[in-house]
């Protein structure tokens, strides 16, 4: 094999060795990166409601600390929560806040109108 060959083989080896290592920590910060966020709530902003007892389901990856209206709720391993709200006549608020390790909120309101 002559030298050039070999300083390409080695330039290839030690690019695949960075790049590996750049793969390595994306992942390894992904929680940093990213923070939390709440997704996949049941209930959208401005919908009206017929029932006064409403199911809030959802999910928030990645938080620590999770509250509906300023009260604390328990959340699963994946970040599942599943809570239930009595809503009163009218106009409704509904906030849940989602903190992360980091520090990171993220918070989202949703309006209700109980007819």
């Amino acid at each position: 094999m002559n030298t050039s060959a070999k300083k390409i083989l080695q330039a290839i080896a030690l690019f695949a060795f960075f790049l590996l290592i750049i793969i390595y920590a994306f992942f390894r910060s992904h929680d940093l990166i990213f923070g939390v966020q709440i997704r996949d709530v049941n209930i959208t902003d401005g919908m009206e409601a017929t029932e006064s007892i409403q199911k809030v389901t959802g999910n928030a990856e990645n938080a620590i600390l999770l509250s509906l209206n300023g009260r604390e709720i328990s959340i699963d391993e994946k970040g599942n929560f599943n809570e239930t709200i009595a809503l009163s006549l009218g106009y409704n608020v509904v906030t849940i806040k989602a903190k992360d390790k980091f520090g990171y909120v993220d918070e989202e309101n949703y309006k209700i109108i109980l007819k």
